[in-house]
């Protein structure tokens, strides 16, 4: 809903309601997605039982960590990678100390890595070229009156994302709870995902939404492109057809990659648009990193949960998470962004992670 609410074609409280019963509602339409996280990450014939359920657990408190730094900066970086960059470190970890291979590798590598790579780029590419059609087709039209049907149109491509959203990020966490259901012993690999676990992880994503990521939708709506409404409608008919896409073909791909790049993707296709390629550059910094620093703490978090005996190593683990998430919570409060200003003008300074201020979270952090 960034690009909607950065041109003015939804009010930013309408846009995320709006949004959140969409991805309610496109949570239901597809499992393919879930098929692929519960089966295609961690080998279910390596690890079973409370190893299985201490692999999720520790890869969830991975994914969940990294997303509120990346957060908390106002980066978009994909949920996604880190979320199965958190499996892949709880995984491998746990397999180097146990002398087994807990990772799928082919799975990562054919249904992760490879979108990752090549869904921005075709993102890009796609909105590029479909702004600069729209251009071309409407240049002889009043700009006032091209803005506001354009507007208009935006209204139904914008809810066309939050359904192709919800088709892909939450079956993610359906198969999340999947694989911690074979673990318990619930339900075996081959059995369809649960009505009850489709119903919760929409519930999720729609109120999560709701809430709004009001940091990412700044960075997405006024950070890397200035955005008329031509360039906003280009974007979010390009990003529902590639989400829409690989939900269909059970690719698990980073939905932020694709509306990052559809966005890129129209500064290219309109003549004389800026791009602000320094924070692009801070974004794929952050793309490249993600998965690795989550598994990095998902490792971590296994080997820390697992060195104590029972339920004290969750607990543990438990109260790190809620320690983190509070500290960075309160951070975030120092520089609030919300509803209220998300749509301010863009400052230059603004497009730099000033080095101070994350000096200064180091040091609190110490």
């Amino acid at each position: 809903m960034a690009t909607s609410i950065a041109t003015g074609a939804l009010r930013p409280k309408v846009a995320v309601a709006l949004s959140a019963v969409l991805n309610l509602v496109g949570a239901f339409l597809s499992i393919e997605v879930a098929k692929t996280v519960g089966g295609d990450v961690v080998d279910l014939n390596q690890a079973q039982g409370e190893e299985l359920m201490l692999i999720v657990f520790c890869g969830l408190v991975g994914a969940i960590i990294w997303n509120l730094v990346t957060w908390l900066f106002g980066l978009p970086s994909s949920s996604s990678h880190a979320l199965f960059g958190g499996l892949v470190g709880s995984a491998l970890v746990w397999g180097v100390a146990n002398g087994v291979n807990g990772v799928v590798w082919g799975g990562i590598i054919g249904k992760v890595l490879i979108p990752a790579v090549l869904s921005p780029v075709v993102a890009a590419l796609v909105a590029g070229v479909g702004t600069w059609l729209v251009y071309r087709i409407t240049r002889r039209s009043p700009e006032r009156r091209t803005e506001r049907g354009f507007r208009w149109g935006q209204i139904g491509s914008a809810s066309l994302v939050s359904l192709a959203h919800g088709t892909n990020d939450a079956q993610k966490t359906m198969g999340v709870i999947f694989l911690a259901l074979i673990a318990y012993g619930a339900v075996n690999p081959e059995d369809d995902v649960p009505f009850w676990v489709k119903l919760t992880c929409a519930l999720a994503i729609a109120l999560g939404t709701y809430l709004g990521g009001w940091r990412i939708i700044r960075t997405l709506g006024k950070g890397l492109v200035e955005l008329s409404a031509p360039q906003g409608l280009a974007a979010e008919t390009s990003s529902a057809a590639i989400i829409l896409t690989s939900s269909h073909l059970g690719l698990p791909l980073s939905t932020t990659h694709v509306a990052t790049g559809s966005i890129l993707g129209t500064g290219l296709g309109r003549k004389g648009a800026e791009v602000r390629w320094k924070l692009a550059g801070r974004m794929a910094v952050a793309w490249v990193v993600t998965l690795p620093a989550a598994a990095l703490v998902g490792g971590a978090c296994w080997w820390l949960g697992s060195a104590f005996d029972g339920l004290g190593g969750i607990f543990i683990v438990l109260g790190l998470l809620i320690a983190l998430s509070i500290f960075m919570f309160l951070r975030s409060r120092r520089d609030e962004v919300s509803h209220h200003n998300v749509n301010d003008a863009w400052k230059k300074d603004a497009a730099t992670l000033d080095t101070a201020n994350i000096t200064s979270v180091v040091k609190v952090r110490r």
